[in-house]
Protein backbone atom coordinates (compact mmCIF):
# COMPACT_ATOMS: atom_id res chain seq x y z
CA UNK A 1 0.00 0.00 0.00
CA UNK A 2 1.26 3.72 -0.80
CA UNK A 3 0.65 6.44 1.11
CA UNK A 4 -0.75 9.04 -1.02
CA UNK A 5 0.88 13.12 -0.88
CA UNK A 6 -1.73 15.45 0.42
CA UNK A 7 -2.73 17.61 -1.88
CA UNK A 8 -1.00 21.45 -2.68
CA UNK A 9 -2.34 24.78 -3.91
CA UNK A 10 -1.28 27.97 -4.82
CA UNK A 11 -1.35 30.32 -1.87
CA UNK A 12 -0.01 34.00 -2.35
CA UNK A 13 0.37 36.30 0.28
CA UNK A 14 3.00 38.21 2.39
CA UNK A 15 5.67 36.94 4.78
CA UNK A 16 4.27 37.65 8.83
CA UNK A 17 8.88 37.03 9.39
CA UNK A 18 11.44 34.92 8.84
CA UNK A 19 14.42 34.01 10.80
CA UNK A 20 17.30 32.33 9.06
CA UNK A 21 19.08 31.51 12.25
CA UNK A 22 15.72 29.75 13.27
CA UNK A 23 14.93 28.27 9.62
CA UNK A 24 11.62 29.36 9.09
CA UNK A 25 9.05 31.71 9.29
CA UNK A 26 5.54 32.36 8.40
CA UNK A 27 3.67 33.53 5.56
CA UNK A 28 -0.43 35.04 6.59
CA UNK A 29 -1.98 33.91 3.34
CA UNK A 30 -3.89 36.46 1.28
CA UNK A 31 -7.26 33.77 2.27
CA UNK A 32 -6.84 34.69 5.94
CA UNK A 33 -6.75 30.49 6.04
CA UNK A 34 -3.66 31.07 9.06
CA UNK A 35 -0.17 31.23 8.95
CA UNK A 36 1.45 28.98 6.77
CA UNK A 37 4.71 27.44 7.81
CA UNK A 38 7.83 28.60 5.54
CA UNK A 39 10.79 26.27 6.46
CA UNK A 40 14.61 27.79 5.31
CA UNK A 41 15.04 24.23 2.88
CA UNK A 42 12.04 25.56 0.61
CA UNK A 43 13.58 28.80 0.12
CA UNK A 44 16.94 27.84 -0.63
CA UNK A 45 15.25 25.35 -3.08
CA UNK A 46 14.18 28.99 -4.85
CA UNK A 47 17.41 30.25 -4.34
CA UNK A 48 17.58 32.62 -1.63
CA UNK A 49 18.87 32.28 1.76
CA UNK A 50 16.12 34.88 3.47
CA UNK A 51 13.12 37.07 2.42
CA UNK A 52 12.21 40.39 3.74
CA UNK A 53 9.52 40.75 6.32
CA UNK A 54 6.34 42.04 4.18
CA UNK A 55 7.54 40.70 0.97
CA UNK A 56 4.67 39.47 -1.58
CA UNK A 57 4.89 35.89 -2.04
CA UNK A 58 3.54 32.83 -3.94
CA UNK A 59 3.93 29.64 -3.01
CA UNK A 60 2.62 25.83 -2.94
CA UNK A 61 1.20 24.71 0.17
CA UNK A 62 -0.14 21.46 1.53
CA UNK A 63 -1.82 21.19 4.45
CA UNK A 64 -0.75 18.09 7.17
CA UNK A 65 -1.65 16.97 10.64
CA UNK A 66 1.09 19.70 11.74
CA UNK A 67 -0.97 22.69 9.82
CA UNK A 68 -0.05 24.61 6.49
CA UNK A 69 3.39 24.43 5.03
CA UNK A 70 4.96 25.58 2.24
CA UNK A 71 6.66 23.05 0.10
CA UNK A 72 7.65 25.09 -2.75
CA UNK A 73 8.33 29.02 -3.45
CA UNK A 74 7.01 30.17 -7.18
CA UNK A 75 7.75 33.99 -6.68
CA UNK A 76 8.62 36.62 -4.70
CA UNK A 77 8.41 40.57 -5.05
CA UNK A 78 9.47 43.75 -2.63
CA UNK A 79 7.07 44.34 0.18
CA UNK A 80 4.24 46.95 -1.37
CA UNK A 81 4.02 50.84 -0.04
CA UNK A 82 7.99 51.32 0.16
CA UNK A 83 7.79 54.59 2.70
CA UNK A 84 11.89 54.66 3.04
CA UNK A 85 13.81 57.38 1.42
CA UNK A 86 14.91 57.30 -2.16
CA UNK A 87 18.57 56.00 -2.22
CA UNK A 88 20.93 59.01 -3.47
CA UNK A 89 23.75 57.29 -5.50
CA UNK A 90 19.94 55.75 -7.29
CA UNK A 91 19.01 59.13 -8.46
CA UNK A 92 15.38 59.07 -9.92
CA UNK A 93 16.07 55.52 -11.43
CA UNK A 94 12.24 54.21 -11.32
CA UNK A 95 11.73 49.88 -11.83
CA UNK A 96 11.51 50.03 -15.23
CA UNK A 97 15.20 51.45 -15.73
CA UNK A 98 16.08 49.23 -13.11
CA UNK A 99 14.69 46.11 -14.69
CA UNK A 100 16.51 47.34 -18.31
CA UNK A 101 20.09 47.11 -16.85
CA UNK A 102 21.62 43.47 -17.74
CA UNK A 103 21.54 41.01 -14.83
CA UNK A 104 25.51 40.28 -13.78
CA UNK A 105 26.12 37.09 -12.28
CA UNK A 106 27.59 37.69 -8.82
CA UNK A 107 28.87 35.64 -5.68
CA UNK A 108 28.46 37.78 -2.32
CA UNK A 109 31.86 39.02 -0.85
CA UNK A 110 30.63 39.97 2.60
CA UNK A 111 26.99 41.66 3.58
CA UNK A 112 26.50 42.92 7.83
CA UNK A 113 23.09 43.31 8.23
CA UNK A 114 23.69 45.43 11.51
CA UNK A 115 26.07 48.11 9.53
CA UNK A 116 23.55 47.87 6.60
CA UNK A 117 25.82 47.18 3.87
CA UNK A 118 28.18 44.71 2.21
CA UNK A 119 29.99 44.10 -1.27
CA UNK A 120 29.78 41.34 -4.23
CA UNK A 121 31.78 40.06 -7.08
CA UNK A 122 30.74 40.11 -10.47
CA UNK A 123 32.52 37.23 -12.24
CA UNK A 124 35.42 38.01 -14.93
CA UNK A 125 35.34 41.43 -12.80
CA UNK A 126 37.79 43.16 -10.65
CA UNK A 127 35.67 45.94 -8.72
CA UNK A 128 33.60 45.38 -5.80
CA UNK A 129 29.98 45.91 -6.05
CA UNK A 130 28.33 47.84 -3.69
CA UNK A 131 25.42 46.52 -1.70
CA UNK A 132 22.97 48.86 0.76
CA UNK A 133 20.63 47.14 2.94
CA UNK A 134 17.69 48.85 1.38
CA UNK A 135 18.19 47.64 -2.07
CA UNK A 136 18.34 44.56 -0.99
CA UNK A 137 14.98 44.59 1.52
CA UNK A 138 13.49 47.08 -1.22
CA UNK A 139 14.75 43.15 -4.12
CA UNK A 140 12.99 40.90 -1.18
CA UNK A 141 15.73 40.03 0.47
CA UNK A 142 16.47 40.32 4.50
CA UNK A 143 19.95 39.75 4.54
CA UNK A 144 22.77 38.04 2.42
CA UNK A 145 25.35 34.99 3.02
CA UNK A 146 29.23 35.23 2.27
CA UNK A 147 29.41 33.31 -0.92
CA UNK A 148 25.64 33.30 -1.60
CA UNK A 149 25.08 33.21 -6.29
CA UNK A 150 23.36 36.48 -7.02
CA UNK A 151 21.79 38.30 -10.16
CA UNK A 152 22.53 41.98 -9.75
CA UNK A 153 21.73 45.19 -11.79
CA UNK A 154 24.41 47.13 -11.17
CA UNK A 155 24.46 51.33 -11.70
CA UNK A 156 27.45 53.58 -11.54
CA UNK A 157 27.04 55.52 -8.28
CA UNK A 158 29.13 58.31 -6.63
CA UNK A 159 31.54 55.92 -5.06
CA UNK A 160 31.49 53.11 -7.83
CA UNK A 161 29.56 50.61 -8.61
CA UNK A 162 26.72 49.73 -6.46
CA UNK A 163 23.74 47.19 -7.09
CA UNK A 164 20.25 48.87 -8.32
CA UNK A 165 18.41 44.96 -8.06
CA UNK A 166 19.52 42.23 -6.34
CA UNK A 167 17.81 38.77 -7.66
CA UNK A 168 18.79 35.09 -6.55
CA UNK A 169 20.78 33.59 -9.03
CA UNK A 170 18.20 30.62 -9.70
CA UNK A 171 15.11 32.66 -9.82
CA UNK A 172 16.84 34.66 -12.74
CA UNK A 173 18.04 31.68 -14.40
CA UNK A 174 14.02 30.16 -13.94
CA UNK A 175 12.59 33.47 -15.18
CA UNK A 176 14.92 34.62 -18.09
CA UNK A 177 15.02 37.95 -16.51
Amino acid sequence: MTQQEPASKRVTGRVKWFDPAKGFGFIIGNDDAGDILLHANVLRNFGQGSVADNARITVMVQVTGRGAQAVEVIEILPPEGDTAPPIEDLGDSDMTVILALPLEPGRVKWFDKGKGFGFANIFARPEDVFIHIEVLRRSGFADLAPGEAIGLRVIEGKRGRMAAQVTSWEAALRTGK
